[in-house]
């Protein structure tokens, strides 16, 4: 996948026409992925590029200090060197200001493509308790079968909560443990009974999320089924 730096549209020569280039090839990348229902990490990327662009627009302080300065002599008492900040005004920064008006127009349009599939998957997920659910549930298992009906995948599952601009946020981390056949036999209750007797917990919280759909399950169906587990398991506590 194609990359942009933290501040792509204001590194090195500052031109409308190559910039717009440069982030066409991104979104390019992007569009490719989201063709293949590839969501990850495309899509958390272009969102951080989207806010970070709408955050230096907005916050002019930010902008006059991470903006170029033109060097305009050299203090050799003070040994330092004299610089003239590019005023709000300035050509160059009407420039600026163009690049970022078309990357915010641009990267909107291609964060809702994005989101539509998003949308489109999240509907079509199915997510139960496997067994009776402990009180304590920021730790367990989440079980994964897709469309194709032949491996059921686990993982274990930590929620964290963390907090910023005084909001609590829910965040979840995962690991890969194993797959299961998916027969008559390896049902999730039975899954569920043999990770009980392996790491002897008397009785694990164990989620199941199933979906009709064929996804790439590290791109797309993991990242959602992790998400939308984690937004399960809030409302249930309400």
């Amino acid at each position: 996948m194609g990359t942009l730096s933290e501040t792509w549209f204001a590194d090195g020569y500052i031109d409308f026409e190559l910039k717009k280039y440069t982030l066409l090839s991104y979104l390019q990348d992007i569009h490719r992925a989201f063709n293949q229902n590839k969501l990850y990490p495309q899509l958390a990327d272009i969102i951080f590029h989207f806010n970070n662009l709408r955050a230096f627009r907005e916050n002019k302080q930010l902008m006059e200090q991470q903006f170029p300065k033109r060097l305009t002599g050299i203090d050799l008492e003070k040994l330092m060197l004299l610089y003239e900040k590019v005023s709000a005004d300035d050509e160059l920064m009407q420039e600026l200001e163009e690049i970022i008006g078309y990357a915010l127009s641009a990267m909107n349009d291609t964060i809702r493509d994005g989101t539509e599939i998003y949308e489109f998957v999240q509907d079509k997920l199915r997510i139960s308790p496997v067994g009776l659910v402990p009180l304590e549930n920021t730790s367990g298992y989440l079980l994964l079968c897709d469309g194709r009906y032949s491996d059921t995948l686990v993982y274990s599952y930590h929620l964290t909560i963390f907090e910023r601009h005084d909001e609590q946020y829910r965040g979840i981390r995962t690991e890969y443990l194993e797959a299961y056949r998916k027969d008559l036999i390896h049902t999730c209750e039975h899954i569920k009974t043999i990770l009980l007797r392996k790491n002897n917990q008397a009785n694990p919280a164990v989620y199941c999320v199933e979906t009709s759909l064929v996804l790439p399950v590290n791109e797309t169906l993991l990242p959602i089924a992790k998400r939308s587990l984690v937004r399960y398991i809030a409302l249930n506590a309400a």
